[in-house]
């Protein structure tokens, strides 16, 4: 992508440099992909190695966005994820099911329709309350925005500590 300048200033630049912030007239693009619509998100299958990693079904909203991802989740019965913390802010919603969230030393208590936001860096897992009802839910994430620059980082306890 070109940065135009305003007809008065220098020709367009492709990067910059701390030296050009003074310069730096951008002016927005729409970028149209190709895809716009991802059709039966759950029928497309679980994320194998993303799941097997997280001991938990994750789904994939493919989609090209590049600052946000949003993925479908879930909890079997009586089930409890791996500690973890990233990078990356999280907020959840809670599709159907009840559990837990421990967040840090916190521990927040869920239920569908409810939402649920981890913090950055923040150490967290999940768990399912129930011993025979799964739960579901919908998690959004800025990974692929932290992704592009460079600097997303991921940790899973008893994996990577």
């Amino acid at each position: 992508m070109s940065i135009t300048a305003p007809n008065n200033l220098a020709e367009p630049k492709d990067k910059f440099q701390s030296a050009d912030f003074h310069h730096t007239y951008a002016r927005p693009e729409v970028r149209m992909p190709a895809k716009l619509h991802h059709a039966n998100v759950e029928q497309a299958g679980a994320h194998d190695q993303f799941s097997t990693e997280r001991k938990h079904p994750v789904f994939f909203v493919d989609l090209p966005t590049v600052a946000l991802s949003i993925t479908i989740g879930g909890l079997l019965p009586g089930q409890i994820t791996n500690q973890h913390r990233h990078t990356y802010e999280t907020v959840i919603y809670v599709i159907e099911g009840e559990g837990y969230t421990q967040i840090e030393d916190r521990l927040v208590e869920w239920k569908a329709g409810d939402a649920i936001y981890i913090p950055i860096w923040a150490w967290h897992n999940h768990g399912n309350r129930s011993e025979t009802v799964g739960a579901r839910y919908i998690a959004c994430e800025n990974a692929p925005l932290l992704q592009n620059l460079g600097v997303a980082l991921r940790e899973e306890r008893g994996r990577d500590l």
